[in-house]
Formats: C-alpha cells, sequence, structure tokens
C-alpha cells in the first residue's frame, strides 16, 4: 500500500496550515499597528486596565503562531522521513538519491515553519513595544506612575 495520503498531507496539509497561519498573523499585525496609530489615548482618561486591554487585543495569537509553528512544521519533517523509511522499506532496497531527496523534501516542512514564526515573533515584539510605549504616554499625560 502506498502512502501518497501521507506526502499530499506534508505537502499540501501542513504547509498550507503555515501559509495560513502566516496570513493570518500579518493581517492581524497590519490591524493592530493601523490601530495603535490612530489610537487616541486621551479617550481613556482615567481608564489605563481598558486603554491596555484594547491594545492587546489579538497579540496571544501572533504570539501563539511564532511559538508553534516550528513544532508544525516539525511535524511535517517528521511524517516525511517517516514516508521516506516506509518506502525504503516496502521497496526492499536502499536508493541514496531517493532517500536523499526523501529527506530533503521532508525538511521543508521545518524551513517552512521557521519562515513563519521568525516574522511572526518580530510582529509580536514590534506591537509589545508601541503598546508599551503607548501606556507610557498614558501614564505621562495623566500623571501617574508606571502600574
Amino acid at each position: 500500500m502506498e502512502m501518497n495520503w501521507l506526502a499530499y498531507s506534508i505537502d499540501y496539509g501542513i504547509i498550507i496550515i503555515l501559509v495560513i497561519l502566516s496570513f493570518v498573523a500579518l493581517a492581524i499585525f497590519i490591524e493592530r499597528i493601523l490601530f495603535l496609530k490612530r489610537l487616541d489615548i486621551r479617550s481613556y482618561e482615567d481608564d489605563r486596565k481598558s486603554l491596555e486591554i484594547d491594545m492587546t487585543r489579538r497579540l496571544s495569537f501572533i504570539a501563539t503562531v511564532g511559538s508553534n509553528a516550528p513544532y508544525i512544521g516539525l511535524l511535517g519533517t517528521v511524517l516525511g522521513i517517516m514516508l521516506t523509511f516506509y518506502t525504503i522499506g516496502t521497496e526492499g532496497y536502499v536508493d541514496a538519491t531517493r532517500i536523499m531527496v526523501g529527506l530533503a523534501l521532508a525538511l521543508k516542512a521545518t524551513a517552512v515553519g521557521l519562515l513563519v514564526a521568525i516574522p511572526s515573533i518580530v510582529f509580536y515584539n514590534l506591537l509589545v513595544r508601541k503598546v508599551k510605549v503607548k501606556l507610557l504616554e498614558w501614564d505621562r499625560e495623566n500623571g501617574r506612575k508606571r502600574v
């Protein structure tokens, strides 16, 4: 029995999941940047907690993508390596070229996972910095020390 479904799961399933997560994280990043740009901290005169809640909305999703995308990619790599070993076992002979191609293709899932994770972590860190600056501005305008 061929394990083509596994190859398709790696090529399409895992990588499509990572691409979707990447687009969602990018969309949230853009939305949050635009929100923070047009945010008027004076409208939160005596309500620092509401300001902080509004500014940090959906940031945890970006952090989750950044921290878990490498693991999703690693899952794809493990499945690809399993497929390569399964093919070796069922064919009964070892073809070094086929093994190397199979392993190289398996590693692409990890590479895609890292390509999704690294920008997501950068997006998250940029947004957290902007939130901290806005909160400090709020503290300065309202004559309060940092809470």
